[in-house]
């Protein structure tokens, strides 16, 4: 036992000097000033950027939904496929993630620039050009892009594990394709579900990079907008410790409810059985 306890002395520093530390050092610079002095302006100034808040929010949302309306079929799909279609769908939607994060992105640059391949390919065919980089649409794309596959992997992996005598049961008993899927199938995958919309929406509400690459500084996001605290020419500690306080707050909401569904699904999942 001895040995056992020693072994996680190494994780418990590293937990405390890359972890507790740097949070409590954003808990102090949020609810201090530049003299160190206790306030609470910094949360108080942040409706300033209330239509940032509410942009970020927005385009998370929306790809959140779009990745949830593209990835469940997907994940459906790939989940009654044969043992090597399973694997043949798993690597294709694996290889373009072992790709760099910034390559994958300035892919989507030339692919969206006024003189990119779209609207070459566009040009060719007699249609009209579309100006989609640099705007929201764009960072959009960008987001759904990069992280449809934290919405396809959970899902697929709740439908892969799924028991499949509960669907024959369900078919027994004169349900129709339709009920099956309502009754049986999507409640038993609700915590896979819910597990990709989380790592969806998170990444996509405080990201940075998609925003500054395919929306030219044009859609600031949140993500953006910590970072101008801590680089940008107005330089801004507390505050930007207060935001970053605000998305860990976001971020625990967000995962003690996840963590809730999952127990109700559980729970439902055993009276199914």
């Amino acid at each position: 036992m001895k040995t056992n306890k020693a072994a996680a002395y190494p994780y418990l520093l590293w937990l405390i000097l890359f972890t507790a530390i740097p949070m409590l050092i954003v808990f102090y610079y949020a609810f201090t000033n530049e003299a160190g002095q206790f306030t609470l302006v910094n949360f108080k100034d942040m409706a300033e950027y209330s239509v940032v808040f509410f942009n970020s929010f927005r385009l998370a949302v929306i790809s959140t939904v779009v990745c949830l309306i593209i990835g469940y079929p997907m994940a459906y799909a790939m989940s009654r496929l044969g043992k090597k279609g399973r694997t043949a769908a798993m690597i294709l939607i694996m290889v373009p993630m072992w790709m760099n994060f910034l390559l994958r992105t300035y892919a989507w640059l030339t692919i969206l620039e006024n003189n990119g391949l779209l609207n070459a390919f566009l040009s060719a065919v007699h249609l009209p050009e579309l100006h989609i980089i640099n705007t929201p649409v764009a960072v959009g794309i960008g987001m759904i892009y990069n992280y449809l596959p934290f919405m396809i992997l959970p899902v697929y992996n709740s439908l892969e594990r799924m028991d499949h005598s509960l669907i024959e049961a369900a078919r027994d008993m004169g349900c129709n394709s339709r009920q099956v899927f309502t009754k049986v199938i999507f409640p038993l995958s609700i915590p896979g579900t819910v597990s990709g919309i989380i790592m969806v929406f998170i990444p996509a509400v405080s990201t940075f990079v998609i925003s500054k690459i395919l929306g030219g500084g044009a859609s600031i996001l949140i993500g953006d907008l910590i970072e101008m605290q801590f680089l940008g020419g107005t330089y801004d500690a507390n505050m930007g410790a207060a935001i970053s306080l605000v998305m860990m707050v976001i971020i625990a909401l967000f995962t003690l409810i996840t963590n809730r569904i999952d127990r109700d699904s559980e729970e439902g999942s055993v009276l199914l059985s």
